[in-house]
């Protein structure tokens, strides 16, 4: 009579593990689907964000892809039983290289927000490497009772499909920032404004973003030629003055922001493009001591 009960509690242990490997993948897996997919259909906005955490502007766009590739990856591999265990290996490096880089840069990025993961807003703290420790450990959970992995040639062929697919993406994204046509007009300080007419600057910001109070300053000190400069809050309209006039960017207000949006396709500010006649010349999305001054010199927009 020992031996069934003996079954059924070793049964039950099993089945509360796999129960609890599987939960777990699902959790890490969904969260690194939904970063890994925002990474490589906005590659660009992407390569921003990661800017912002200090990865070098000039390997930001490359590294954007990689990772989004890297994390998309990891996430199917979660979600798949037979794959789960190097989903689980994969996820925990790149959490344990993700802490280490923060780390590294703790002091310069302490209380600023590190978007990795799209909507969910997280500023740089004690609380931080929590969160990423609870990540951390679910993965170790989705892996520790996993069934052993198996098929690489199945997994190589998941990895070069997210590859493709990543491709494809960045390639649409490229064409559609170098296609884009600015609306006829907007609203501006209450007035129509057209914007197919002439040299226009326009700028998105977020009045309580640090990164973009440091790009207006920035280009407040610049020698504008003839260009009309308008600058777009993308939160908070009320403080769009106090923002303006406080850093000095001597521009006019546009509150159509939904409108541009619109047209203009960009997850977080700063953001700014360059128009001509109501075509895009450039987006910006890189602003630090070179840019955007380099670029709009060369444009013959600034002296």
């Amino acid at each position: 009579m020992a031996h069934p009960r003996s079954g059924a509690a070793l049964w039950d242990v099993a089945a509360w593990k796999t129960a609890l490997s599987s939960v777990s993948g699902i959790l890490v897996g969904l969260l690194f689907l939904v970063a890994g997919i925002w990474k490589v259909t906005d590659p660009f906005s992407a390569s921003v964000r990661l800017e912002q955490a200090q990865v070098p502007p000039a390997i930001s766009l490359p590294f954007a892809i990689v990772l989004g590739i890297a994390e998309t990856y990891a996430g199917v591999l979660l979600f798949v039983p037979r794959f789960r265990r190097w989903g689980a290996v994969l996820t925990g490096l790149l959490l344990i290289a993700f802490l280490i880089h923060i780390t590294m840069y703790y002091d310069v990025l302490r209380g600023e927000e590190c978007n990795c993961f799209p909507w969910v807003k997280r500023a740089v703290g004690p609380v931080f490497f929590v969160g990423d420790g609870v990540m951390l450990l679910l993965a170790f959970l989705a892996g520790r009772w996993a069934r052993p992995s198996e098929s690489k040639r199945s997994a190589a062929l998941v990895l070069g499909a997210v590859a493709v697919f990543a491709l494809v993406c960045f390639g649409v994204a490229a064409a559609r920032v170098s296609s884009v046509t600015a609306p006829a007009w907007i609203t501006v300080e209450g007035k129509y404004f057209p914007l197919h007419q002439g040299r226009v600057f326009i700028y998105f910001y977020d009045p309580e973003c640090a990164h973009c109070d440091q790009a207006a300053r920035r280009m407040a000190q610049y020698r504008w030629k003839n260009i009309a400069l308008i600058g777009v809050s993308t939160a908070r309209p009320q403080f769009a003055r106090e923002f303006m006039d406080s850093t000095g960017f001597r521009g006019l207000i546009s509150t159509d922001v939904d409108k541009l949006r619109g047209t203009f396709f960009f997850t977080d500010p700063p953001y700014a493009v360059a128009l001509e006649n109501g075509r895009q010349k450039v987006a910006f999305t890189r602003f630090d001591q070179q840019e955007p001054e380099a670029t709009l010199r060369a444009l013959g927009y600034i002296h």
